[in-house]
Protein backbone atom coordinates (compact mmCIF):
# COMPACT_ATOMS: atom_id res chain seq x y z
CA UNK A 1 0.00 0.00 0.00
CA UNK A 2 1.40 3.21 -1.06
CA UNK A 3 1.07 6.82 0.46
CA UNK A 4 -2.12 7.53 -2.29
CA UNK A 5 -3.60 4.81 -1.06
CA UNK A 6 -3.37 5.67 2.79
CA UNK A 7 -4.74 9.16 2.03
CA UNK A 8 -7.65 7.49 0.00
CA UNK A 9 -8.60 5.41 2.74
CA UNK A 10 -7.95 7.60 5.62
CA UNK A 11 -10.11 10.38 4.53
CA UNK A 12 -12.81 7.80 3.43
CA UNK A 13 -13.48 8.09 7.67
CA UNK A 14 -14.00 11.40 8.11
CA UNK A 15 -17.07 13.68 6.69
CA UNK A 16 -17.37 14.52 2.62
CA UNK A 17 -14.73 17.05 1.96
CA UNK A 18 -17.78 19.46 1.15
CA UNK A 19 -19.63 19.19 4.06
CA UNK A 20 -16.34 19.39 6.15
CA UNK A 21 -14.82 22.05 5.03
CA UNK A 22 -18.32 24.29 4.86
CA UNK A 23 -18.76 23.52 8.55
CA UNK A 24 -15.12 24.67 8.54
CA UNK A 25 -15.64 28.08 6.92
CA UNK A 26 -19.10 28.61 8.74
CA UNK A 27 -17.25 27.86 12.14
CA UNK A 28 -13.97 30.03 11.08
CA UNK A 29 -16.99 32.50 9.97
CA UNK A 30 -18.71 32.75 13.13
CA UNK A 31 -15.65 32.85 15.64
CA UNK A 32 -14.37 36.14 13.47
CA UNK A 33 -17.78 37.37 13.32
CA UNK A 34 -17.82 36.89 17.35
CA UNK A 35 -14.10 38.63 17.78
CA UNK A 36 -15.55 41.84 16.20
CA UNK A 37 -19.13 42.49 17.05
CA UNK A 38 -19.71 44.47 20.06
CA UNK A 39 -22.19 42.20 21.26
CA UNK A 40 -22.95 38.42 21.63
CA UNK A 41 -24.03 36.54 18.42
CA UNK A 42 -26.96 34.07 18.57
CA UNK A 43 -25.33 30.73 19.42
CA UNK A 44 -25.37 28.77 16.28
CA UNK A 45 -26.42 25.36 17.60
CA UNK A 46 -26.85 23.56 14.57
CA UNK A 47 -23.34 24.31 13.34
CA UNK A 48 -22.13 23.48 16.80
CA UNK A 49 -23.77 20.20 17.01
CA UNK A 50 -23.05 18.90 13.88
CA UNK A 51 -19.32 20.12 14.73
CA UNK A 52 -19.84 18.13 18.02
CA UNK A 53 -21.00 14.74 16.92
CA UNK A 54 -17.88 14.95 13.74
CA UNK A 55 -15.54 15.36 17.25
CA UNK A 56 -17.09 12.65 18.85
CA UNK A 57 -17.11 10.03 15.81
CA UNK A 58 -13.26 10.95 14.99
CA UNK A 59 -11.92 10.69 18.78
CA UNK A 60 -13.85 7.18 19.21
CA UNK A 61 -12.03 6.45 15.44
CA UNK A 62 -8.50 7.51 16.51
CA UNK A 63 -9.03 5.61 20.13
CA UNK A 64 -10.02 2.59 18.47
CA UNK A 65 -6.80 2.83 15.99
CA UNK A 66 -4.38 3.04 19.58
CA UNK A 67 -4.58 -0.71 19.53
CA UNK A 68 -3.51 -1.67 15.94
CA UNK A 69 0.21 -1.69 15.62
CA UNK A 70 0.22 -1.47 11.59
CA UNK A 71 1.88 1.62 10.60
CA UNK A 72 -0.22 2.37 7.73
CA UNK A 73 -2.97 2.75 10.45
CA UNK A 74 -0.90 4.58 12.61
CA UNK A 75 -0.58 7.34 9.65
CA UNK A 76 -4.08 7.44 8.70
CA UNK A 77 -4.70 7.97 12.95
CA UNK A 78 -2.11 10.89 12.54
CA UNK A 79 -4.15 12.25 9.45
CA UNK A 80 -7.28 12.03 11.09
CA UNK A 81 -6.17 13.42 14.39
CA UNK A 82 -4.86 16.82 12.36
CA UNK A 83 -8.43 17.46 11.18
CA UNK A 84 -9.89 16.85 14.76
CA UNK A 85 -7.32 19.66 16.01
CA UNK A 86 -8.44 22.31 13.33
CA UNK A 87 -12.31 22.29 14.29
CA UNK A 88 -10.75 21.66 18.44
CA UNK A 89 -8.78 24.98 18.45
CA UNK A 90 -11.26 26.73 16.63
CA UNK A 91 -14.68 25.45 18.91
CA UNK A 92 -12.01 26.32 21.87
CA UNK A 93 -11.26 29.89 20.19
CA UNK A 94 -14.92 30.32 19.31
CA UNK A 95 -16.61 29.90 23.28
CA UNK A 96 -13.60 31.49 24.53
CA UNK A 97 -14.34 35.06 22.98
CA UNK A 98 -17.83 34.91 23.64
CA UNK A 99 -16.93 34.02 27.05
CA UNK A 100 -14.93 37.43 27.12
CA UNK A 101 -17.21 39.33 26.42
CA UNK A 102 -19.35 38.31 29.37
CA UNK A 103 -16.48 38.13 32.21
CA UNK A 104 -13.33 40.03 32.78
CA UNK A 105 -10.76 39.41 35.65
CA UNK A 106 -10.67 43.13 37.81
CA UNK A 107 -7.25 44.49 38.17
CA UNK A 108 -6.35 47.31 40.84
CA UNK A 109 -3.20 48.37 40.16
CA UNK A 110 -0.80 45.55 41.74
CA UNK A 111 -4.18 43.56 43.29
CA UNK A 112 -5.99 41.27 41.29
CA UNK A 113 -8.56 39.97 42.82
CA UNK A 114 -9.36 36.08 42.64
CA UNK A 115 -12.74 36.24 41.94
CA UNK A 116 -14.36 36.85 38.48
CA UNK A 117 -16.33 39.97 38.05
CA UNK A 118 -20.02 40.90 36.26
CA UNK A 119 -18.49 42.94 32.75
CA UNK A 120 -20.91 45.82 32.12
CA UNK A 121 -22.56 43.73 29.43
CA UNK A 122 -22.95 41.03 31.58
CA UNK A 123 -26.48 41.91 33.13
CA UNK A 124 -27.96 42.98 29.60
CA UNK A 125 -27.44 39.39 28.66
CA UNK A 126 -29.47 38.09 31.06
CA UNK A 127 -32.10 41.16 31.30
CA UNK A 128 -34.54 39.62 28.86
CA UNK A 129 -35.53 36.31 27.12
CA UNK A 130 -34.87 37.95 23.89
CA UNK A 131 -30.87 38.49 24.87
CA UNK A 132 -30.86 35.11 27.12
CA UNK A 133 -31.27 33.27 24.23
CA UNK A 134 -28.14 34.19 22.01
CA UNK A 135 -27.09 32.25 24.53
CA UNK A 136 -26.05 28.42 24.87
CA UNK A 137 -27.99 26.19 27.71
CA UNK A 138 -24.25 26.02 29.13
CA UNK A 139 -23.69 29.98 28.88
CA UNK A 140 -26.68 30.70 30.45
CA UNK A 141 -26.14 28.51 33.31
CA UNK A 142 -22.26 30.27 33.88
CA UNK A 143 -23.63 33.33 34.03
CA UNK A 144 -26.29 32.90 36.01
CA UNK A 145 -23.94 30.85 38.93
CA UNK A 146 -21.68 33.41 38.03
CA UNK A 147 -24.08 36.53 38.46
CA UNK A 148 -25.58 34.79 41.46
CA UNK A 149 -21.51 34.69 43.29
CA UNK A 150 -21.30 37.93 42.50
CA UNK A 151 -24.12 39.64 43.48
CA UNK A 152 -23.66 37.86 46.76
CA UNK A 153 -20.10 39.23 47.45
CA UNK A 154 -21.17 42.40 46.69
CA UNK A 155 -24.23 42.49 48.76
CA UNK A 156 -21.73 40.85 51.37
CA UNK A 157 -18.92 43.48 50.56
CA UNK A 158 -20.49 46.78 50.30
CA UNK A 159 -23.83 46.56 48.92
CA UNK A 160 -25.64 46.18 52.31
CA UNK A 161 -24.35 49.57 53.75
CA UNK A 162 -26.41 51.39 51.12
CA UNK A 163 -30.09 52.25 51.60
CA UNK A 164 -32.22 49.37 49.80
CA UNK A 165 -33.13 51.78 46.68
CA UNK A 166 -30.03 51.77 46.00
CA UNK A 167 -28.88 47.75 46.09
CA UNK A 168 -29.77 47.53 43.07
CA UNK A 169 -27.21 46.28 40.58
CA UNK A 170 -29.75 46.72 37.68
CA UNK A 171 -31.80 49.88 38.68
CA UNK A 172 -33.87 52.17 36.31
CA UNK A 173 -34.89 54.80 38.94
CA UNK A 174 -34.99 58.23 37.12
CA UNK A 175 -34.60 57.13 33.41
CA UNK A 176 -31.27 56.02 33.71
CA UNK A 177 -30.19 52.16 33.68
CA UNK A 178 -27.51 50.84 35.37
CA UNK A 179 -27.56 47.95 32.68
CA UNK A 180 -25.27 48.99 30.43
CA UNK A 181 -25.65 48.07 26.52
CA UNK A 182 -22.76 46.81 24.32
CA UNK A 183 -21.85 49.41 21.91
CA UNK A 184 -24.78 49.36 19.11
CA UNK A 185 -22.75 52.58 16.56
CA UNK A 186 -18.97 50.49 17.13
CA UNK A 187 -17.70 50.78 13.40
CA UNK A 188 -17.18 47.64 12.01
CA UNK A 189 -15.58 46.18 8.25
CA UNK A 190 -17.76 43.85 6.92
CA UNK A 191 -18.12 41.96 3.49
CA UNK A 192 -20.87 41.31 1.57
CA UNK A 193 -21.55 37.39 1.03
CA UNK A 194 -24.72 37.84 -0.98
CA UNK A 195 -26.38 40.71 -3.04
CA UNK A 196 -30.24 41.80 -2.31
CA UNK A 197 -32.02 44.84 -3.18
CA UNK A 198 -32.29 45.56 0.52
CA UNK A 199 -31.36 49.73 1.36
CA UNK A 200 -29.64 49.43 4.73
CA UNK A 201 -29.74 52.96 6.56
CA UNK A 202 -28.02 54.33 9.30
CA UNK A 203 -30.21 55.18 11.97
CA UNK A 204 -29.89 58.98 12.88
CA UNK A 205 -28.14 59.50 8.95
CA UNK A 206 -29.62 59.86 5.52
CA UNK A 207 -27.49 57.46 4.59
CA UNK A 208 -28.54 54.31 3.04
CA UNK A 209 -26.95 51.59 0.66
CA UNK A 210 -27.52 48.61 -0.91
CA UNK A 211 -26.04 45.25 -0.51
CA UNK A 212 -23.78 43.99 -3.05
CA UNK A 213 -22.00 40.57 -3.12
CA UNK A 214 -17.88 41.30 -2.42
CA UNK A 215 -18.35 44.66 -1.67
CA UNK A 216 -16.54 45.84 1.74
CA UNK A 217 -17.69 48.72 3.69
CA UNK A 218 -17.28 50.81 7.28
CA UNK A 219 -20.46 50.78 8.71
CA UNK A 220 -21.89 50.98 12.30
CA UNK A 221 -22.96 47.74 13.43
CA UNK A 222 -26.32 48.78 14.13
CA UNK A 223 -26.83 49.14 10.61
CA UNK A 224 -25.57 45.80 9.65
CA UNK A 225 -25.96 43.40 12.23
CA UNK A 226 -29.21 42.18 11.37
CA UNK A 227 -27.35 41.38 8.02
CA UNK A 228 -24.51 39.47 9.30
CA UNK A 229 -26.90 37.39 11.73
CA UNK A 230 -28.76 36.18 8.75
CA UNK A 231 -25.52 35.12 6.71
CA UNK A 232 -25.62 37.57 4.04
CA UNK A 233 -22.34 39.58 5.26
CA UNK A 234 -19.45 38.74 7.35
CA UNK A 235 -17.51 40.68 9.74
CA UNK A 236 -13.78 41.23 8.97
Amino acid sequence: MDISDILADATSHIPSRSQKESDHIALTRAWVNERNAPEILPWPTELIDRVMDILRSQIEKVEDSFSDIDPASNFKSIIVQTELERFKYLVRAFIRTRIAKVYRLLELGALVLTCVEIDAHALYYLSSPEQTLRLSPSELSYAKSHQTLISNHYQSSFLSQFPASLQKLDDTAGGISMVEQPDFDKTVIVRILRSSNEEVSVEGTDIEFSLEQGSIMVVRWSAIKEVVERGDAELI
